[in-house]
């Protein structure tokens, strides 16, 4: 949808935040962008200024008032038609990791989880053999659906959706997805070089991925109001602190595929920095 008419512009002070609620359930799309040190309100439907403008006069007389505040993200936690109406994106990735851990947990023949691996592998003799990944592009992005035990795909699934779904409400589906997938390459590739060849997956690169960009994205463009509470942050940046000073695998947890963690986390970091200073320079921002 493309927001080509202007049908306000007002000072960077005032809180449109209420009045975008109020548009919001009088049905009105729209888009509100920062240009030439102002608040431009866009529409896509020329027939929708004159109104809009009448509206934003009478909600500055108080004439209009607005229920209490419910964001496309709370919406789409209500019912699983609506998490898949508000981000389809976001439950998609975790179906497909739920189908990965079925894989793994149901002894699939080893065909086909090799198929989703990083590189390549065989049995010969009893020995893994990795082979080379070839132009098997899909690789760079398969291994985030792997999950290798319960607690791994559900808590997995649980920050997929936690974060997944706030940045979907806010930026879109299209633009999720090419996070995920922007992601998933990066962690997954970086765990390869640190890590070698090997048996690694799950989405907990692509969960960081999110988390950085949540928190880079929130702070350099307020107005996105995805940037989880402070105990999520905390437990988040916390358990990866553990993980990499090799608590989880003394315990007996088994291998934590650290590289990608801190991969994920750093490329949705300058992902949120980027996104966050072209919404801030006049490029649409999502509300």
């Amino acid at each position: 949808m493309s927001y080509s008419y202007t049908a306000l512009s007002v000072d960077l002070d005032v809180d449109l935040l209420p009045f975008t609620r109020l548009l919001q359930q009088r049905g009105f799309p729209h888009r509100i962008i920062e240009e030439g040190g102002q608040q431009v309100v866009r529409v896509a439907d020329a027939s929708h200024v004159e109104p809009l403008r009448a509206l934003y006069r009478a909600w500055l007389a108080g004439e209009t008032h607005t229920a209490p505040p419910v964001t496309q993200y709370q919406r789409s936690t209500g019912t699983l038609g609506g998490a898949w109406r508000q981000a389809p994106v976001t439950l998609g990735l975790i179906i497909c990791s739920v189908v990965g851990f079925l894989l793994v947990y149901a002894n699939a023949p080893l065909g086909w989880i090799a198929q989703l691996t990083f590189s390549p592998f065989t049995i010969q003799g009893g020995q893994l053999v990795f082979g080379d990944m070839g132009g098997q592009y899909w690789r760079l992005v398969t291994p985030a659906f792997l999950h290798f035990g319960w607690l791994h795909i559900v808590f997995n699934s649980l920050w997929t959706w936690e974060l997944g779904a706030r940045i979907e409400s806010t930026m879109g589906s299209g633009n999720t997805l090419g996070l995920f997938l922007v992601i998933a390459v990066v962690s997954n590739s970086v765990q390869f070089l640190f890590g070698g060849a090997g048996i690694f997956g799950g989405m907990s690169g692509v969960v960081y991925g999110f988390l950085g960009f949540c928190w880079v994205g929130a702070k350099i463009q307020p107005r996105w109001q995805f940037l989880p509470a402070t105990p999520v942050m905390l437990f988040m940046v916390g358990w990866l602190l553990v993980c990499l000073l090799g608590v989880i695998e003394v315990l007996g947890f088994g291998a934590i595929a650290n590289a990608a963690h801190v991969g994920g986390l750093l490329v949705g970091g300058v992902l949120g920095l980027l996104f966050g200073l072209l919404s801030r320079t006049g490029s649409e921002s999502p509300r």
